[in-house]
């Protein structure tokens, strides 16, 4: 008995796509249509675009990277600087680290690129190395180029330097 539930949902989910097409198909000839070229059903959904189910959706372009190699300030103290220039095609692997050609001690006169800050020398013990230390070789994964795309959701963040210098409900400054 147990065979036939597992049999019955390792099928399922090739069987679902199949059905609604059929279904889509007679839908489309009961309304004068042949089942090959009637418009297949519409899946309208909270958490899905309105398309139908065969569609693609094209993607949103990538929007364009800021790229005027201008320090960015921080909102907030620890904050990682984001990348003030374009990224794109950067090799970062076990065996390479692009970003390293420009922000490591070697390399910063030539480049006139800011060095990596020295807490990235520093290993989880607390030993200085005389490299960049292994959790903090994949600049990627905390800092980020800037777009200017617009914010998917409205952003209210406020840093501390503006909330400091807001009056308070006394009138004086806090």
């Amino acid at each position: 008995m147990r065979s036939h539930h597992l049999v019955i949902l390792a099928v399922l989910p090739f069987c679902v796509p199949a059905l609604l097409s059929a279904q889509s198909g007679s839908q489309g000839a009961s309304q004068g249509g042949s089942g090959l070229d009637a418009q297949p059903m519409r899946l309208d959904d909270p958490w899905r675009p309105p398309v139908n189910f065969v569609d693609e959706n094209p993607a949103p372009p990538i929007p364009a990277d800021v790229t005027d190699d201008r320090r960015v300030v921080r909102n907030y103290p620890e904050q990682p600087p984001v990348i003030p220039h374009n990224v794109r095609d950067y090799q970062i692997s076990l065996n390479n680290n692009q970003c390293l050609t420009c922000h490591s001690r070697r390399f910063i006169e030539g480049s006139q690129a800011p060095m990596i800050s020295i807490t990235h020398y520093v290993d989880r013990a607390g030993q200085t190395l005389g490299g960049v230390s292994p959790r903090r070789y994949f600049c990627m994964q905390c800092h980020v180029p800037q777009t200017v795309a617009q914010p998917i959701v409205p952003n209210t963040f406020k840093d501390i330097d503006s909330l400091l210098s807001r009056p308070s409900a006394g009138g004086g400054h806090q």
